[in-house]
């Protein structure tokens, strides 16, 4: 590969590690060509980003981006692959998911929700991981909650009993 082709590759990395928030980094090694065309059909139905790299190309894109964590730049070794995703939780669902029938891809670190995950034993987590979204809609629905209760309270018999009350104090008032 020349040294132009390798730019080339660099920066097609660097863009998609700016495109893409999530990132994951396997190891797909020993698929055969049908488990190999399954996981790709899986990503692609999950919105999900496959891409074999060279270790080295992928290294120099981290750092062209300032994504180059040293956990990340660590695992980088043997055949890898990275899966980019819009979805924090999508590549983790997936290879969960596709090790039902095989025992790959291996998960050797992740890139989620801006931090780092390393190791297979994060998969589990990864899986479990909200968005930024789903947070705040979490948040939203336990600050309604009180609200929706005092609203019911004074919709039903407790609210005319209140409503009672205000009455009788306004009339003792008077």
């Amino acid at each position: 590969m020349t040294k132009e082709e390798k730019s080339v590759v660099i920066d097609s990395l660097a863009e998609q590690l700016q495109t893409y928030p999530h990132f994951y980094i396997a190891d797909i090694e020993a698929l055969n060509a049908g488990q190999t065309a399954a996981l790709r059909r899986k990503c692609f139905e999950s919105d999900v980003k496959l891409v074999v790299v060279k270790n080295t190309l992928f290294t120099k894109a981290l750092e062209k981006v300032e994504k180059a964590d040293a956990d990340l730049v660590k695992v980088l070794e043997g055949p890898t692959s990275i899966m980019f995703t819009n979805v924090a939780k999508a590549p983790a669902v997936l290879i969960k998911e596709f090790r039902k029938t095989s025992d790959k891809p291996v998960l050797k670190a992740a890139f989620a929700e801006g931090c780092v995950y390393v190791g297979d034993n994060q998969l589990e987590a990864l899986c479990n991981i909200k968005s930024k979204e789903e947070l705040v809609a979490d948040i939203v629905a336990l600050l309604q909650s009180p609200a929706k209760n005092v609203i019911s309270a004074l919709q039903g018999s407790a609210g005319q009993k209140i409503a009672g009350l205000v009455k009788t104090l306004e009339s003792r008032n008077n």
